[in-house]
């Protein structure tokens, strides 16, 4: 096979090609490298290459996992490896390089991927858009005038645009799902607890924060989560195991399901585009012609106005920390001016908060999230919009300045946060576009620890509307 004939493969069936002796993982790098040094000039999406490395691992000894001799680019945000540059989207951790590998990169490692470097994110992670004051912003291969959305834009786009078949996310408030919407492929973010993010980190965001990937297919979706959601010790909580590896589900039929649906948030802080609705009206059509019973219906706390002053104080008091734990590596401060209004704004409110404002908010999201998991009692799935609308233009979240800013990042992701905050997996499909061509996803969202069934039904809708052969029109 040509080499170039690899370019819109998924992870699995280039693994299948090195496992044949077809193509060397050496062949599949150079591809890959050539990909990226032919878009990335136009789209930005690779901050920090490692091609050099990655030709030399690829000539050596590549682990013997399920992906070996893959491709992929590391978020540049988390998944550390050691004497390594890892800038968190910051300007001041430029050239900063880290002491220790994370335990997430090596299981990347032991399923034989050949990381090609780093791609962008917004400072810090803490918006829906990669635009960060340090770095060029990310653009969605679809139409470079708009955003990849974020935080894992970078990652989403240079899975869409072809550059490899499998690219690092993590999911704070969406930041898996919305990239995964805005680009066209699919977003898995896990249960809590499921992936570690050790060794440095027990929980992030309260528990909101968790890893995962961006891929081209649901089959690639399962068998990374496998190979990266090894038990380590020490963890401050476990996801409960599956009964068999999530690969084993693709393909399984998920029964006659229960699916709650909702395609609209009925408040006006939030985004309602006509666009949003007709994604989840296709979505729930399919999911009926395929012998579930859909009907409309969602849990009465979704859209509790109070979850958002309770995440923000969250998001607040852990921004602060990490800034400070970042002043303490690079040995100075940072100052005002080198962050942008938004991580400003949260490193003050972080700052003036109280320990026990603090906790009472972490209370309050607890009780909150138990009323939220009653509604999977009686329901298999709840199916959404990801976000409130089609890709903004590059620019849109700070057009009217920063004090703006917030409320059209909080206008923007009326669906996604809930479920950090609850634990819960979900995973956006690329399921419907625009008539000017921009992606729009639908979420499917299933009870704590049940990313099995999610994996089936998402294999379902695949084979029954897939996506496989949509492709953005760009060169190289």
């Amino acid at each position: 096979m040509p080499v170039d004939d690899v370019t819109w493969l998924d992870a699995t069936a280039q693994a299948e090609l090195v496992s044949r002796g077809e193509v060397s993982p050496k062949e599949l790098v150079e591809a890959a490298v050539a990909r990226i040094e032919a878009l990335n000039p136009k789209l930005d999406l690779v901050v920090r290459e490692r091609f050099d490395r990655a030709r030399e691992e690829a000539a050596g000894e590549v682990p013997p996992g399920p992906f070996r001799g893959v491709p992929i680019l590391f978020k540049d945000l988390g998944c550390l490896v050691e004497g390594e540059e890892t800038a968190f989207g910051l300007g001041p951790l430029r050239g900063y390089r880290w002491p220790v590998t994370s335990y997430l990169a090596e299981q990347f490692r032991e399923a034989g991927f050949l990381c090609l470097g780093r791609t962008n994110v917004p400072e810090c992670g803490t918006t829906v858009t990669t635009e960060p004051m340090s770095f060029p912003p990310a653009r969605n291969p679809w139409d470079p005038r708009y955003s990849a959305g974020g935080s894992s834009g970078g990652s989403a786009a240079a899975v869409a645009s072809g550059m490899v078949p499998v690219a690092h996310g993590n999911d704070g408030g969406g930041s898996i799902r919305i990239p995964a919407s805005e680009c066209g492929v699919v977003g898995l973010k896990p249960t809590r607890g499921r992936v570690s993010q050790g060794p440095l980190v027990g929980e992030g965001w309260a528990g909101g924060t968790i890893d995962g990937a961006l891929t081209r297919s649901v089959r690639d979706a399962a068998a990374v989560l496998d190979a990266i959601s090894t038990r380590m010790p020490g963890e401050p909580y476990y996801a409960p195991p599956w009964p068999r590896p999530l690969r084993d589900e693709v393909g399984a039929d998920p029964g006659s399901l229960r699916v709650g649906f909702v395609d609209r948030p009925g408040q006006a802080v939030y985004l309602d585009d006509p666009e949003c609705r007709a994604a989840v009206e296709g979505a729930a059509s399919l999911l009926e012609s395929l012998g579930h019973h859909v009907e409309e219906g969602f849990p009465p706390a979704l859209f509790e106005p109070e979850l958002v002053q309770h995440f923000t104080a969250i998001i607040a008091a852990d921004s602060e920390a990490m800034f400070q734990a970042f002043e303490l590596l690079i040995g100075r401060s940072i100052g005002d001016e080198e962050i942008e209004p938004r991580n400003l704004a949260y490193r003050g409110a972080g700052r003036s908060m109280g320990v026990v404002p603090y906790l009472q908010s972490r209370a309050w999201v607890s009780m909150w999230a138990r009323s939220m998991a009653q509604w999977w009692e009686d329901h298999d799935l709840l199916l959404t919009p990801t976000v409130g609308a089609p890709p903004p233009e590059l620019g849109w979240f700070t057009a009217e300045g920063p004090e703006a800013e917030g409320p059209r990042i909080v206008s923007y992701i009326p669906y996604t946060a809930q479920f950090n905050m609850t634990g819960q997996p979900a995973i956006s499909l690329p399921l419907h576009w625009t008539a000017g061509g921009l992606p729009v996803g639908v979420q499917l969202v299933a009870a704590y620890g049940r990313e099995d069934l999610l994996v089936r039904i998402a294999s379902q809708i695949e084979e029954a509307a897939p996506w496989a052969d949509r492709h953005p029109a760009l060169e190289g």
